[in-house]
Order: structure tokens, then sequence, then C-alpha cells
């Protein structure tokens, strides 16, 4: 797949500088070079030594000297970055440094916003980060009250995008929190990001019952019976390509998958349990909803294999790519 031409680049922020997010980004440049111009926010001391990097001062200019380096913005970090050992004199500079990526593509000098990982523990306790992750920090930031989280393959054919409902939540507050208001705004923040993001005129969008074979006519539970039934109903009748809805266990083999543009899923596993089967490398995070592209590796810190140069760039790559290809849509 190739990346579209730019005329600003993806804007990636640095993450935890103790995880793999530092040598991944040398990776990933290494893997593009002038093809796919992103700007990487955070301390060059952080980087793997011998990183090839120019420092610049405006995202600009990493468009007319991608081949110089890695292009960075520098942003000092009070604190040496050990792998695998998080510092809390860091914390709070991971927090600015993605509200400076916020900052430049609200203000469009980035085409795009892709996120390295972070550690929510490690940002509260060393700087009282008070959001459950990255998503919610950035719908703060961006003063959205309602975002969705989609997982989107990069290698599995036909391709696969999960959206659950419901994220980090125990299984047992699923019922309470999988109500027809969530389900109606999950489908049209998805029905507008596959629109705009993606290209698809009039996209298709399969919802997973709640229930064992989507309850089975009551059998196996009545959430189908009692409202998931009548809410799609509703929305189709709004112009809504939507079918569901449907039995969980049949619904992201290859051939279902060609029947479908997305799936709306009601709880977090019942969506990542498929995609990180099908395409675990190659899965990418994406936030819909924003006023800004913002997409971001799907994998954590890793902290156990940091500095170790095993780290796979392979999801960080594919996160890059589609962030441009996403914001390349918008602009379009």
């Amino acid at each position: 797949m190739s990346a579209p031409a730019l005329d600003r680049p993806v804007i990636l922020s640095c993450g935890d500088p103790s995880g793999i997010g530092p040598e991944l980004a040398a990776r990933a440049w290494e893997h593009f070079g002038a093809r796919l111009p992103f700007v990487w926010i955070g301390d060059p001391a952080h980087l793997p030594r011998g990183t090839k990097i120019r420092e610049i001062s405006q995202p600009s200019e990493a468009i007319t000297h991608a081949s110089a380096g890695l292009p960075v913005l520098p942003h000092p970090f009070p604190a040496a970055a050990e792998p695998g050992k998080p510092d809390p004199a860091n914390a709070r500079a991971v927090i600015d440094v993605i509200a400076r990526g916020v900052d430049l593509v609200m203000r469009g000098q980035g085409s795009a916003l892709t996120t390295a990982p972070i550690h929510k523990k490690a940002l509260h306790d060393g700087a009282g980060f008070a959001f459950p992750g990255h998503t919610e920090f950035l719908a703060h930031l961006a003063g959205v009250d309602r975002v969705v989280m989609m997982l989107a393959s990069s290698n599995a054919n036909p391709p696969l995008r999960v959206v659950p409902a419901t994220i980090h939540i125990a299984l047992a507050d699923v019922p309470t929190a999988f109500t027809p208001h969530l389900l109606r705004e999950t489908v049209r923040i998805t029905a507008e990001g596959l629109r705009r993001d993606f290209g698809f005129e009039s996209p298709r969008i399969a919802v997973a019952g709640l229930n064992p074979h989507a309850g089975e006519g009551g059998a196996m539970g009545h959430e189908e019976l009692d409202w998931m039934i009548d809410e799609i109903a509703s929305l189709r009748a709004e112009g809504y390509a939507l079918s569901g809805p449907l039995p969980a266990d049949t619904l992201f083999h290859a051939r279902a998958r060609q029947t479908y543009d997305a799936a709306i899923c009601a709880y977090h596993d019942q969506a990542l349990i498929p995609i990180k089967t099908l395409d675990f490398d190659g899965g990418v995070n994406i936030t819909l909803g924003l006023p800004f592209v913002r997409t971001s590796p799907d994998h954590g810190t890793a902290y156990d294999i940091a500095g170790l140069g095993r780290a796979n760039p392979a999801s960080l790559i594919a996160a890059l790519e589609m962030a441009a290809r996403m914001g390349a849509a918008r602009r379009d």
C-alpha cells in the first residue's frame, strides 16, 4: 500500500519514553524515509543511540527535509529514560507532548496525529493523570463529548474494522452500560467516520448481539428482543445501512466480513479478540468523532522488551500509513 502525498506531515507523539515508542519511531522512519513524512515530538536524548535525526522548529520542515533524518520537534524531559522503568519525573512531559501534538493538528500544522503508547498508571502516579486513557484525554483537549474507538486491520483480507460500544468496563457492567442511546450514538459517529475518513458513501454497519446467538429468540438473553431489534430498525429508517443484531460467533469469518464495512460490538473482547486474532501485528487504533484524525498502534508500552531491539514496528507503521490516508481523505 503506497502512502499518499502529503502537504502537511503526520504528528507522532513520543509516548512513554521508557517503553518501546522511541525505538519504534526510529524504525518507522527507516521504513518510510521521505515516502511518508512525519514529525516526532519528544526528547532527542530518548531515541536509540545512533538514530539519524534532524531537529526542526516547524512541522512543515518535515516535508522538505524528510530524507535528512527523523524530523524531531524537541521537547525536553526532566529525566533520562531507562528502558522498562518509567520515571514519575517524566509523566508531566509525556502529557504535555500529547497536548502539543493536538494543538499542532488543531491549528492545521499536521495532517493527522499518531500517538505512541502511554502507561496510564505511570502518568497517574507521576502527574495525577485523571483520564482512563489516551482517547478520553484527546476528547477533552478537543472539547468533544462523545468519541468512538475503532480497531482496523491493515493486513486482513477482507479487512476488518470493529467498534466496541463499551470499552474498559467489567463484563458484569456491560448490560447496564450498553443502552439504546449508546448504540445510536455509536452508529452515528461510526457511519460519519466511515464516510469522512474512509470514503464509504453509504457505509454498511453490522451490529453484534449482546448475548450468545444474539439471544436466540430470548432463550439466551432478552436485550435483543427488548430493545436492540427496534433500535436498529429505527436507525435503518433514518437511512443507515445496518444489519443485526447478529450472532458474534459467525460475524468475523472471511465471507461474513465481505458483507459490512465495520462491525459494532457490545463490549471490549467481543471486538478485540477477532481483530487481534486476524491481524495481531497490523492492527490500528483509531478515534472517531474528533475534529482531527488520530491513530495509534494497537499495543502498549511493552516495558518487558523495551530497549532490547525486539519490538515489532508493524503496528506503528500501519498506524502512520492509516493516519496519512485518513488525513488525505479529509483534505480531499
